[in-house]
């Protein structure tokens, strides 16, 4: 068995602090990784603090990991040994469903396997990225395209994927109104990928503050939402919304914003139910949907766009002894765009 240095939430009460996790030993079809930058999402935060349901502890999260590889089980195919490589939301499904067969693993229907705190098919309980070593099968782990730095690419294995697969399954390009809720971790890279499929952009945001951002990124429009102006003026407006928010907010005054046969997609992921008045969905054949990461053949997908682009995360790269301070940071916002952790800081 091996281990890595690493850090981990003691209990759901408690601040991450430094440890050891196992990793299990290289099999013929796996990767060692030697981790270099892991970023920091807001799931985190949720998961090690119990708020999506009981978590086994010690834990160690993580699913925005970008890498080395430096250790290959026998029959390994995909990868070799300095590859640059990434790992994002899940290291496990069970790839014999009809959903895993079409490349949709996320929505495995055994249920994927998180990077971490998830049961593995071996009975053991994943740890994340936030190590300095991880072993994952082989399949589960992407090419970093050498146009993109390690520490930019990281945020890219859940916040890039979380938006790049709604944007391409509902459509968005040329001659499409996307608007984005929330101008974050989700958020500001759901701005980058639409703009760079030729989608005209809107971001609506709870104030003006990020306004020069969010056009630097490229949003062609900047809308508050605490203006109850701005719900009248962009009635029927948008071919899709991307609500990137994780916290609860209106949905049905958000679906007035969707022009025929518009969509709304939930991406980020409140604790709390979010009602919907069903009359706003009926009175513009509107659709309120949700979506997940994407799977590994869309995630390759995802980095060849983004390093054709130019598109990497905003980040602020951190040491680890600067996570509990980040957490705060992402509760309060106070982050543009991504903390990614620098996870030579780690021992």
């Amino acid at each position: 068995m091996l281990t890595a240095n690493a850090y981990a939430a003691p209990s759901a009460m408690e601040d991450l602090v430094p440890t050891t996790v196992e990793r299990r030993d290289v099999g013929p079809h796996d990767v060692l990784i030697e981790i270099k930058f892991a970023g920091i999402c807001h799931s985190d935060i949720h998961t090690v603090r119990g708020d999506w349901g009981p978590q086994q502890y010690p834990l160690a999260p993580g699913h925005e990991i970008a890498g080395i590889v430096i250790g290959l089980g026998s029959e390994v195919t995909r990868h070799k040994l300095g590859d640059r490589v990434g790992v994002g939301c899940m290291v496990n499904s069970c790839r014999e469903c009809a959903n895993c067969k079409k490349g949709e693993e996320q929505y495995c229907l055994a249920g994927m396997t998180g990077t971490y705190g998830a049961v593995d098919r071996d009975g053991t309980v994943t740890q994340g990225g936030y190590s300095t070593h991880v072993v994952v099968t082989e399949h589960f782990v992407v090419r970093i395209p050498d146009a993109l730095e390690l520490d930019v690419a990281a945020p890219l294995l859940c916040a890039g994927i979380t938006t790049y697969s709604p944007l391409r399954h509902w459509g968005a390009g040329a001659g499409k109104q996307v608007a984005v809720v929330g101008l974050g971790g989700l958020g500001h890279m759901a701005v980058k990928i639409a703009h760079a499929m030729g989608a005209e952009v809107t971001v609506l945001s709870q104030s003006l503050k990020k306004m020069e951002d969010g056009l630097q990124l490229g949003a062609d429009h900047f809308y508050a939402t605490s203006d109850a102006g701005t719900f009248e003026t962009l009635a029927g407006t948008f071919d899709l919304i991307i609500n990137t928010v994780s916290a609860p907010i209106d949905i049905s005054s958000y679906l007035q914003l969707l022009s025929l046969d518009g969509a709304l997609v939930n991406v980020g992921a409140p604790a709390e139910p979010l009602p919907v008045n069903v009359f706003s969905l009926i009175l513009g054949r509107r659709s309120f949907a949700g979506s997940a990461i994407g799977g590994i053949r869309e995630t390759q997908e995802m980095l060849d766009f983004c390093a054709e682009h130019g598109l990497g995360a905003e980040i602020e790269v951190i040491p680890a002894s600067k996570i509990n301070e980040a957490y705060e940071r992402v509760l309060a916002s106070d982050v543009r765009y991504r903390f990614v952790i620098d996870t030579a800081t780690m021992g």
